[in-house]
């Protein structure tokens, strides 16, 4: 491996957690030594600071990568644009070598580092390990973003440049951990909650780059065949459950399309699962081109219309939703998996979402903040695209006249009930006909399960066609304004 001329090197890892397939990593290893960091930065972020699950997850995260690097990580907590520029003189740092986020905070952040330290003559280079098409890569032939997620994928996506082909992991020389200032342990950055909620939604999970790369070959084995409509029903294995090893980098979307492609080939897995399942990375795509481009996403309609709408600011209709009792079974057992697991099957999401905008008419806002408190996989762009698209004001979203209905989405997805009897156990003894209908079972039947609406499991905090209705009429005085400026 041929060195560069520089002796030190800061590999700053951010959501790159991992060491094979990270070109920023790669290139910091052709240096005669690297000083691996991770800088919790509580300064910069403000709304969009990790929340409790995300903590949770990338404490394990980084312990895992730290284990790879013989432990010699170092951890930092504060402002980067203060602690950087401290560190390199205080190291004798030469080069500085980060993978690129697209937040706007952390575009912000970035760019402010790295116009200070060129100019006092660091080296400073900064990569994309996060997705497979740059979001300026992929635009309109009129030079505009797409709004629209089909030809964004079909047009915009599939005829730019294919993806790069993974990196393997690099040799590395890495400094010993007493020549950079930092934090001796990871316990230090106060990660982890002071309840034991933590302990046990992480027993869910495996956590690290090794997991990661576990989960995709056990989905591309036992998952992918069958996906395109196995995945729409939360009991089934046709999840791929890699959305949060993508969030924090422990394992590469590019590497996730090779292997797929890779085994596609192989196995020559039926195209209809392929094509969905690559769609479902495109759709990833869409959404960071979104937030790069309209910026307000997580807090602003994109469409302006939506502006005037009055939400309902019930407070005990969305505690009733946070807490899984709403007397809608599908619903609950959505909200429930979320608590337990730090996870929600993406078809429940719908669901969910959709109950709580339309038919508790909950600004959407107050969901993605509970689902962003609660979900390992927690992602800024995923995670404020998908409840624009719920809500009916993003791109490309779902219209407002569409309403999921829980009792039919329950009976359609979970036919047998095994998902709600698993988070709903107190529905487990009544019988299939009315599991996904509590409150339309006879006094005998209830009796017979043991249960007791209103003490046992709650009666509907609101009638869906009541409240499908109202939705419908406060939606359509909406005016009329199709513009995206946000």
């Amino acid at each position: 491996m041929v060195k560069l001329q520089t002796k030190n090197a800061i590999m700053w890892f951010r959501q790159d957690l991992r060491v094979r397939d990270n070109p920023a990593l790669v290139a910091a290893s052709k240096c005669n030594q690297i000083f691996p960091l991770y800088i919790f930065d509580d300064k910069n972020a403000g709304d969009a600071s990790p929340g409790a699950a995300s903590k949770m997850w990338l404490y394990h995260s980084l312990k895992d990568l730290n284990n790879q690097l013989e432990g010699k990580l170092r951890f930092l907590i504060g402002d980067p644009k203060i602690l950087l520029p401290k560190l390199v003189i205080d190291n004798n740092i030469e080069s500085i070598f980060w993978n690129r986020s697209y937040e706007q905070w952390q575009i912000n952040r970035d760019t402010s580092i790295k116009t200070d330290l060129t100019n006092k003559g660091y080296f400073v280079e900064s990569f994309n390990g996060s997705l497979l098409w740059e979001p300026w890569q992929v635009m309109k032939k009129d030079g505009t973003p797409y709004k629209v997620f089909t030809p964004f994928y079909r047009k915009g996506c599939l005829n730019a440049k294919a993806p790069r082909v993974p990196l393997n992991a690099p040799d590395l020389i890495i400094a010993q951990k007493d020549k950079l200032c930092g934090l001796d342990k990871l316990n230090e950055l106060n990660l982890l909650p002071k309840t034991s909620w933590d302990e046990k939604v992480i027993g869910n999970w495996k956590v690290g780059e090794r997991a990661a790369h576990s989960r995709l070959d056990e989905f591309l084995e036992g998952g992918l065949a069958g996906y395109k409509n196995g995945r729409n029903y939360p009991i089934k294995d046709n999840v791929s459950r890699l959305s949060t090893h993508i969030h924090w980098g422990e394992i590469s979307v590019n590497t996730i399309w090779q292997k797929c492609k890779f085994h596609i080939n192989r196995k020559q897995v039926n195209e209809i699962d392929a094509d969905q399942f690559f769609a479902e990375l495109g759709w990833r795509e869409f959404s960071y081109s979104l937030l790069y481009n309209f910026p307000k996403l997580p807090s602003k309609n994109l469409q302006e219309r939506f502006d005037n709408f009055v939400w309902s600011k019930n407070a005990i209709h969305l505690n009733l939703w946070k807490e899984g009792k709403t007397g809608y079974p599908i619903v609950d057992a959505g909200m429930r998996q979320l608590w337990q697991t730090g996870y929600m099957h993406n078809r429940l999401r719908m669901i969910v979402g959709s109950f709580l905008v339309k038919n508790l008419l909950i600004d959407w806002r107050d969901g993605e903040k509970w689902f962003w408190e609660t979900l390992v996989d927690a992602d800024l762009a995923s995670n404020s695209a998908g409840w624009q698209w719920i809500a009916g004001c993003g791109a490309d979203a779902a219209p407002y006249f569409r309403i999921f209905n829980p009792v039919t989405q329950g009976e359609k997805f979970d036919p047998d009930g095994k998902f709600i009897k698993k988070y709903v156990p107190e529905l487990s003894s009544l019988p299939g006909k009315y599991l996904f209908s509590p409150w339309e079972a006879p006094e005998e039947v209830l009796n017979s399960a043991g249960i007791k609406l209103g003490e046992d499991y709650p009666v509907p905090i609101v009638d869906l066609k009541k409240s499908r209705e109202k939705a419908l009429a406060a939606f359509a005085k909406l005016k009329e304004t199709r513009s995206l400026k946000i």
